[in-house]
């Protein structure tokens, strides 16, 4: 089979073109102020309040909430922004171990631009432990980048939100409530709290005084029956009764609380884009106690580290203290993907790498428990 080209006199004027390009280059040189350059422009300077980094930080005040939960304020050394329903990473260091997790960011974004940012800490767990029992103010912790995608997104979400909060779990949404009240946010907010009684709920005084056309509360108690309260659980029909017309469901609380309403929530037949759910830390495995060996390759530097069955490979490298990247803890954020070179391992939860991840032989050591000696090949922490 034979082709036939026919020339174009288009392409001839693309060669001239290009033929003068350098001399006329050269000559806007010729004529360029010889003024030094800016030092600094808006956008970078925009780039780096979008995009601080880790951050300094000092522990400037530390509120009780109820008896297992705390609120901890920390001054930034650079303003950070977020959307109303992110997570940030704390962290320090613990024992000689670097130690980090995530917690939802309680206070306002505009608070952030002010370079405040508070948390709010439920007693669980060996950092939030350390928070609530010896963090005191004027110690010095390290926040990492706002991440996750727990907030409202207008193109895709309704106007309407139906925020399901248990427990510690109405933090993101205290967020949200503030930030609809300062004007960064625009949509109408009705959180169905759940708790076991009346003095678990937190923010509860906060978000009453919050309480407008926009934003509403009710409030549900598991273990007491009190006036002005509902009783039990949140349910399909509470939700029904409460809400009308289009919503987007956002839902932050414990795993037993997600299982309840997704069943709740199916004859709703809702979007699946109309459902979020906020990931929880991968916790303790109940396995027999059983102890292997992790190989860690950084870089030039390898070490081999104890790995109890029970607790992901993360964890066995922070017991270690070896300074390894983390972010969200849940298999989602991709911060700690690592090569798997050999051993076997069981993810807690669904499996959340893509495809490439698992053709290629990579895992999210967060989520990640070993079953056997492992060798892992994992990034320098930033």
């Amino acid at each position: 089979m034979s082709y036939t080209f026919k020339r174009n006199i288009f392409g001839f004027m693309d060669l001239l073109r290009f033929k003068k390009m350098v001399p006329a280059r050269r000559k806007i040189f010729e004529n360029g102020s010889a003024a030094p350059l800016q030092e600094t422009y808006r956008v970078n300077e925009t780039a780096a309040v979008l995009h601080p980094g880790y951050q300094t930080a000092v522990l400037e005040k530390i509120e009780s909430r109820t008896s297992d939960t705390k609120t901890f304020t920390f001054a930034l050394s650079k303003p950070v922004f977020f959307r109303a329903g992110q997570y940030v990473t704390v962290g320090c260091l613990v024992d000689g171990s670097e130690v980090s997790r995530p917690y939802a960011v309680t206070s306002a974004p505009l608070r952030g631009l002010e370079r405040e940012l508070t948390v709010t800490v439920k007693k669980c767990g060996f950092f939030s432990s350390y928070l609530f029992d010896r963090a005191k103010t004027g110690d010095s912790f390290i926040i990492g980048d706002p991440s996750g995608e727990f907030y409202y997104e207008g193109l895709k979400d309704a106007p309407q939100v139906v925020a399901l909060a248990g427990g510690s779990g109405i933090t993101p949404f205290y967020s949200m409530a503030q930030a609809i009240r300062d004007g960064t946010e625009d949509f109408s907010l009705t959180v169905i709290y759940g708790a076991r009684t009346e003095q678990d709920l937190i923010f509860k005084k906060e978000l009453d005084a919050l309480g407008d056309n926009r934003i509403r509360v009710v409030y549900v108690l598991s273990d007491e029956t009190k006036d002005g309260y509902e009783s039990g659980f949140i349910t399909k029909d509470l939700i029904l009764r409460t809400v009308h017309g289009d919503f987007t469901v956002m839902m932050c609380g414990p795993e037993p609380m997600y299982r309840h309403l997704e069943k709740e929530l199916e004859p709703l037949n809702l979007p699946a884009k109309r459902i979020k759910k906020e990931a929880n830390c991968v916790g303790i495995r109940d396995v027999p106690d059983k102890t292997f060996s992790l190989t860690v390759t950084t870089g030039d530097s390898t070490v081999t580290v104890p790995a109890v069955a029970g607790e992901t490979l993360l964890v066995a490298m922070e017991r270690a203290g070896l300074k390894v990247p983390a972010r969200c803890r849940a298999g989602g954020c991709g911060f700690c993907h690592s090569r798997l070179i050999s051993g076997d391992f069981i993810i807690a939860g669904n499996d959340k790498r893509r495809l490439a991840d698992k053709k290629f032989g990579y895992i999210h050591p967060c989520c990640s428990y070993p079953d056997s000696d492992m060798a892992l090949e994992v990034p320098p922490c930033p």
